[in-house]
Order: C-alpha cells, then sequence, then structure tokens
C-alpha cells in the first residue's frame, strides 16, 4: 500500500518493482527479485523457465502488474507459479487501476 499511496497508478511496472524492491529493503522484508523457477515435465526438466517477480519470506510469490485491470491469465500466471514452486500463497498486484488491487491466490 505504501507504494501505491506515495506513487500512485499511471507508472511502468518497473517503477513499481523498484519502490517496492526500496520498501523491502527498508523494512528489512527478505526478498528475491526476478527468481527464476525450472518446469519439471515427468522425467526432465523443461528449458521453458518462469520468472516470478519477487519471492518474499521465502514463501510467497508476488507478482506486479501495472494494466487497467487485471485478467484471468494474470491469474493463472500466479496459479502456475504456485503448482510449480508448491509455495501456498501468491499474491497478484495491480498498481494501474484507479485504485491499489490485490489478488490473494491460494493453491
Amino acid at each position: 500500500m505504501e507504494v501505491y499511496n506515495t506513487l500512485g497508478n499511471g507508472f511502468l511496472e518497473a517503477v513499481y518493482k523498484e519502490a517496492l524492491e526500496y520498501e523491502f529493503k527498508k523494512r528489512n522484508i527478505p526478498y528475491e527479485k526476478e527468481k527464476i523457477f525450472d518446469i519439471n515435465y515427468k522425467d526432465v526438466v523443461l528449458d521453458k523457465k518462469y520468472k516470478a517477480d519477487f519471492v518474499v519470506y521465502q514463501k510467497i510469490i508476488l507478482e506486479v502488474k501495472a494494466a487497467s485491470s487485471l485478467t484471468d491469465a494474470n491469474k493463472s500466471q500466479t496459479l502456475n507459479y504456485l503448482k510449480i514452486t508448491k509455495y501456498k500463497l501468491g499474491i497478484l498486484t495491480n498498481f494501474g487501476e484507479e485504485s491499489f488491487r490485490f489478488k490473494r491466490l491460494v493453491l
């Protein structure tokens, strides 16, 4: 909320990610930015990788959007990240609307 309250809407996604990273550091919140995950299929690891915007507290996927609205594809993307990581919680955020929006997704 701090990032949205300070910046409002209308910036690019990269701006919000940088501001979030600042807040994580300031508050000593452990995170990994743009964490890459392998995708396993049967007995092989696929060449295609998933890259989550942030992993917070080593167990929460945080996806950042700056769009006019969240879509089913955005939700599916976050749910897919949860499936491959076996994490239980994903938070899909959108800084692009008139007010800050987020969706909590549980696997």
